[in-house]
């Protein structure tokens, strides 16, 4: 639906980031679920950052997607919530963290948890995601003073993948993971489904529940765009 999406094992995907690390070779890492691919569609500047971007599946539409347009669905669920503390968890060797995102203390209380996750690494800096485009170049000068390796960039998209195509490089990291909500989950502030809901693969459904004000327009509205998209896209042949 005019985004390449890697259709790998989650092992898979973080050896290759591993082997990214360890070569210096940066890379940018997003996420496409059908509120993004919605958003992609309409923003052509998005769109071209998700094309230099390694895109990663997220949720069960872009999952019917595949298997309506090519015949077999994804093999996991890679969505940044589980996939990019999962990510951290594994990789051996210790890296240099920056948290970029959130209200103010969110960074800071989502470093906390990822001191307990995944202790070979280091939290070297965090700064909320409330600046304005003319700050962008200073919050990546910012990012690179502090020698950070990995950033999890967290301010929802397209904004945090449009952060990471026009400022990544500055910020001199290897590893720069667009992560939308992770850092409000893993802070606390805002809740995750229970596990038989994400199981069930209706945690948007929970969120919705939650935050019917300001969530009702992505998921209701949007699913609907987004399966009428869907069924106006030939299958692959």
């Amino acid at each position: 639906m005019g985004v390449e999406v890697v259709a790998v094992p989650a092992a898979d995907v973080v050896a290759h980031l591993a082997r990214a690390l360890d070569e210096g070779r940066r890379l940018a890492v997003a996420f496409l679920n059908a509120h993004a691919s919605n958003v992609a569609a309409s923003q052509p500047r998005f769109a071209r950052a998700l094309d230099e971007a390694l895109v990663l599946n997220d949720g069960v539409g872009v999952d019917l997607a595949s298997r309506r347009l090519h015949g077999s669905p994804f093999p996991e669920n890679l969505n940044g919530t589980d996939f990019v503390p999962r990510l951290l968890a594994e990789l051996v060797e210790p890296r240099r963290l920056f948290l970029l995102g959130g209200r103010p203390g969110v960074a800071e209380a989502a470093a906390e948890v990822l001191a307990q996750r995944a202790p070979q690494h280091r939290v070297v800096g965090t700064r909320d995601g409330y600046f304005t485009d003319d700050e962008a170049a200073a919050v990546a000068a910012e990012v690179a003073a502090s020698g950070a390796e990995v950033v999890l960039v967290a301010m929802g998209n397209p904004r945090q993948e449009l952060f990471v195509a026009e400022h990544g490089a500055a910020t001199g990291a290897t590893l720069l993971l667009s992560v939308g909500a992770l850092l409000d989950f893993l802070s606390g502030r805002v809740e995750r489904a229970p596990a038989r809901v994400q199981r069930w693969r209706l945690e948007w459904v929970y969120r919705l529940a939650l935050e019917p004000g300001r969530m009702w327009r992505r998921y209701l509205v949007g699913n609907v765009r987004f399966l009428l998209r869907l069924a106006r896209t030939p299958r692959v042949r």
